[in-house]
């Protein structure tokens, strides 16, 4: 495998460790669809995340600016579930930093622990598991962008759009792979085309 793997790779490497499967499932937003993806299941294994860091890594360093600013850059999650991701491309990248942000209770907003909070004008580089809903990087973006710091680009491992998935402009943006899904409001209709026995499996972005 090259140091930068295809999607089909990539693709073929998730379903191995059973981050990618097939059926019939629902989303917190009530979107059913007929993938669900786990990236964190891919992420414990070392040498799977080695390939997967290392192979993002190489993406950002193509942009001239990026590479530019490596030493100093901030690699930011937008929750702990994307520290695996975030650690992975730092240790990659040889960046400055790694944090992340919290919600202080269920559906808060997002938040920085004393002494983790960006500082004014420093780079920082949005990190992730997937791009599906949009809504904590989004989140996360505007908070970064509150403190006076600035942000240089957008990184996953896997990019999964639905209809809510929100267009971050001109913000550079790199992903392994992009994983297209059928997504659908009614059960119903999602149950007829999927096509797949054994009941609706609800699941957590």
């Amino acid at each position: 495998m090259q140091l930068v793997p295809t999607e089909d790779e990539v693709i073929a490497l998730l379903r191995e460790t059973g981050a990618l499967r097939s059926g019939h499932f629902q989303y917190p937003n009530g979107l059913h669809s007929d993938r669900y993806l786990q990236v964190a299941l891919a992420m414990r294994r070392y040498e799977t995340a080695k390939i997967l860091s290392v192979a993002l890594s190489r993406k950002l360093r193509a942009h001239p600016e990026i590479r530019a600013i490596i030493p100093e850059l901030s690699v930011v999650a937008p929750a702990t579930g994307g520290l695996p991701v975030a650690y992975g491309v730092c240790e990659a990248l040889r960046a400055k930093q790694v944090y992340w942000a919290e919600r202080a209770e269920e559906g808060g907003p997002q938040r920085f622990r004393p002494y983790l909070a960006p500082a004014k004008g420093e780079k920082v580089l949005l990190v992730d598991d997937i791009l599906r809903s949009g809504r904590k990087l989004t989140e996360l973006k505007a908070l970064i962008e509150s403190h006076g710091a600035e942000v240089v680009g957008l990184a996953v491992m896997l990019y999964q759009p639905n209809p809510e998935t929100p267009d971050f402009g001109q913000l550079p943006f790199y992903y392994l792979a992009k994983l297209d899904a059928m997504y659908y409001w009614d059960s119903a209709e999602a149950a007829q085309k999927v096509q797949i026995a054994g009941p609706v499996e609800k699941v957590w972005i």
